[in-house]
């Protein structure tokens, strides 16, 4: 994206991206100083059980991550990860995120990736599964939103995908909410075709998309790529977020997706620890630290 457009949709805290809902019903992402009502974060793959060069302390880096949030002057309503927490879904792996992730002051949404679903989902659910969402999908009504959490990952082959159970789930599931009210997804990959060739997409999201086509402010979040990158198709914006990992490639930049390695005093700058200050647009700058 072009500076103009990163720093009118883009507010980084140093850890994630803040949400804040305006009047007239569309979110936008808020300066970490702002004096913010309604809103919450998002992060997103911190991929706990990675050990490469591209980034040797997941872990350290994750719990820099829950550090800001927690030091944000005022504290979201609640965090929420889109999905890969951890990297292989073994049970260490889990029991460490969920550790790290039991920190936050805010209260914590987490969806599952593909790398919490290698094998099969057990781990997940058991470390992060909610009572009122057995399948993993759930809804809920919060500040006049309406947020819907859908999982497009099953095992770590099986990805990109809804299915029939869950897509007759959420038209009955959207069929109460009036068109006026705002309504946030969130999802692992895109829902939208952002990257076909990569697997970034969602075989059968365009359904789903459909459902949401008569909401005047629909705002879809997502996670797998580590890069941001918006978009929008009418009345539905879509955002991705870096990752508390490694980046990757941006679309077809590379043969195939993966960990990017960056040089070492780079690695904070392509996570999301980035300052920015909000200013008009006339007068546009931007700049990037390390948190210390």
């Amino acid at each position: 994206m072009k500076r103009r457009n990163f720093l009118e949709h883009v507010g980084w805290t140093g850890a994630g991206i803040v949400w804040t809902l305006g009047a007239t019903g569309t979110l936008s992402a808020a300066g970490a100083q702002e004096d913010r009502g309604f809103s919450f974060v998002q992060i997103s793959d911190s991929h706990i059980g990675f050990a490469r060069p591209e980034n040797p302390d997941v872990a350290g880096t994750l719990a820099r991550a829950v550090a800001a949030i927690n030091a944000l002057p005022n504290q979201p309503a609640f965090v929420v990860h889109t999905g890969d927490i951890t990297h292989l879904a073994k049970a260490e792996q889990f029991d460490a995120a969920r550790s790290l992730l039991q920190s936050l002051k805010a209260p914590l949404l987490a969806l599952p990736g593909e790398h919490d679903a290698i094998g099969s989902l057990k781990g997940y659910f058991a470390s992060f599964g909610r009572k009122d969402a057995p399948d993993g999908w759930f809804s809920f009504d919060q500040n006049g939103i309406h947020f819907v959490s859908l999982v497009n990952v099953f095992d770590f082959e099986l990805m990109g995908k809804l299915g029939r159970t869950q897509l007759d789930w959420l038209k009955g599931d959207l069929a109460a909410v009036p068109g006026s009210r705002p309504v946030v997804v969130f999802a692992h990959v895109p829902l939208y075709a952002l990257y076909p060739t990569w697997g970034w997409t969602t075989e059968d999201g365009a359904e789903a998309l459909q459902m949401l086509a008569r909401f005047d402010h629909v705002t879809v979040l997502n996670g797998h790529i580590h890069q941001i990158i918006e978009h929008r198709e009418g009345n539905i914006r879509f955002a991705t977020a870096a990752a508390t990992a490694y980046p990757q490639p941006a679309p077809g930049t590379a043969p195939k997706p993966g960990p990017l390695l960056v040089p070492a005093d780079r690695l904070l700058s392509v996570l999301g620890y980035r300052t920015l200050e909000l200013v008009p647009p006339s007068d546009l700058h931007s700049e990037d630290h390390p948190l210390a």
